[in-house]
């Protein structure tokens, strides 16, 4: 990567150490200066040599010089002041007052061949618990045994998710970019001088993994890993050899559930049931070779977030790339897992089970022939759904405001569907990424880069697959908790 340092004058003001990265098209130089200016990529007239300077022009050919000083007409954005008495029109508000106007948070201009970060981001950016441990990161990384990039690319998300909230504006998420490069080179991949497509489902887990160590190493002891606490599954499986009649147990934690598709796979739950179970080749101790054993594996603990891959990328080797299944398969937008649990914690969730049907067969005016524990003081159903509806207020590891003295919360095993992060093409490395996620007032927004657009909730389920349209390739569920 080659860069070049000048200033930028603009108005009466010239912005000094602006650095250029001559290996990106002047677009990412322009959303840049979009973030010193306000000035948005499309109002920018930057004066070069031979006229002005394109988007999608060759840096080599534009002939700007280190130390260069650069003229930059346009005007920004301003929001018209409203009058003292009289109606109020939206353009008129306040950013914050916007956003609560529009109910969703800003868009991300592509940087590039981004739309796979863009959408991993906005997926993210709606779980308000993330939000808030990320606030909880020492600005300066000091104090733990934490990597620089990984420190960087932490700051830069939270930085990021504290923009996207106060803007209903676009935003160029140019020092998280920037961060996540550093940390993870292979996002800087480049095919004749501009960045490759990446696949969103690397981005979004190597971004959890890097969250996870940071917040980890600078949580308190109360709760040593948030992101663990919030996305985390652990399994438990049960590995067996009926050649040999060797047994084990096995233990492991993982961050997403993986959808298997094949021929009979119709359904998420069909596919879910298939990644439970596997063969694999290993030495057996027994027999002093090689043998085959089967691992059967259940989940043991569930988080308040449940991640679902669509495992729909294979690598064909005829043409050396990932190729795509567009079989269709279809999704819940209530999804429960009780019989992908282990007996452990099947058990675990029977009560609070229990109090979810009892209160919803109350909401349904139906009699409750027993009382069950916990019911002695109703909690409307209203109030125990608002935890899954993206307003975050309530989940096992939050304050629990506004629960009952004397209570907890449980989860039940069931999950609402609040984000969809899909894929449009026939290559991971190619097509176009969109997040549809669920906000705060239960309206869905389709992010589509930097132009969120809203969407009924019945056309969600509908990115389902089945042709060359947008098809879901992980879909976050929230937790549907009760009170004890």
């Amino acid at each position: 990567m080659s860069t070049l340092t000048v200033s930028v004058k603009w108005q009466k003001e010239v912005f000094p150490g602006v650095e250029i990265d001559t290996s990106q098209s002047p677009y990412v130089f322009k959303c840049q200066l979009y973030d010193l200016t306000g000035v948005a990529p499309e109002r920018q007239k930057i004066m070069v040599k031979g006229g002005l300077l394109k988007d999608d022009a060759d840096w080599s050919k534009v002939g700007v010089k280190e130390g260069q000083r650069l003229m930059m007409m346009g005007s920004a954005d301003e929001i018209v002041k409203a009058p003292e008495k009289g109606p109020v029109f939206a353009e008129d508000m306040p950013e914050e007052a916007q956003f609560v106007n529009v109910g969703h948070s800003a868009g991300l201009f592509n940087l590039g061949n981004t739309c796979y970060m863009n959408s991993t981001v906005q997926c993210l950016h709606s779980v308000p618990e993330l939000k808030s441990a990320l606030l909880k990161h020492p600005p300066s990384g000091a104090g733990n045994n934490l990597d620089h990039s990984s420190h960087l690319l932490t700051a830069a998300t939270r930085d990021l998710f504290s923009e996207l909230d106060r803007n209903v504006k676009p935003v160029a998420p140019m020092q998280f970019w920037m961060a996540l490069r550093k940390k993870y080179p292979q996002f800087g991949q480049l095919n004749n001088g501009s960045f490759m497509q990446q696949d969103a489902e690397e981005c979004w887990t190597q971004l959890l993994y890097t969250l996870s160590q940071s917040l980890k190493s600078s949580s308190s002891s109360e709760e040593p890993d948030p992101v663990k606490e919030l996305f985390g599954i652990e399994f438990v499986s049960r590995v067996h050899c009926a050649e040999s009649g060797e047994e084990s147990t096995e233990r492991e934690s993982v961050y997403s559930l993986k959808c298997h598709i094949s021929q009979e796979v119709n359904h998420l739950h069909e596919g879910l049931k298939r990644g439970l179970k596997s063969e694999l080749e290993k030495a057996s101790p027994a027999l002093g070779r090689s043998a085959i054993y089967v691992k059967d594996s259940r989940i043991n603990d569930l988080p308040s977030y449940l991640t679902i891959q669509f495992v729909r990328f294979f690598w064909k080797r005829e043409s050396n790339q990932k190729a795509k299944i567009l079989r269709k398969v279809d999704y819940p937008l209530e999804l429960d897992v009780f019989d992908l649990c282990s007996d452990d914690l099947r058990k675990r969730l029977e009560a609070p089970r229990r109090i979810l049907r009892d209160e919803e067969g109350k909401k349904l005016g139906l009699k409750i022939g027993q009382k069950s524990s916990g019911s002695d003081n109703d909690v409307k159903m209203n109030d125990i759904k608002e935890s899954s509806n993206g307003s975050g207020e309530t989940s096992k590891d939050s304050s629990q405001e506004g629960v009952l003295p004397g209570k907890e919360i449980h989860l039940t095993g069931i999950y609402d569907l609040v984000a969809v992060l899909t894929h449009k093409g026939r290559s991971a490395d190619s097509g176009h990424y969109v997040a549809w996620v669920k906000q705060e007032n239960g309206k869905w927004i389709q992010f589509d880069d930097d132009n969120p657009i809203p969407q009924r909730e019945e056309d969600i389920t509908r990115l389902s697959g089945g042709g060359d349209w947008h098809m879901a390739y992980i879909c976050m569920y929230k937790a549907r908790l009760v009170p004890m």
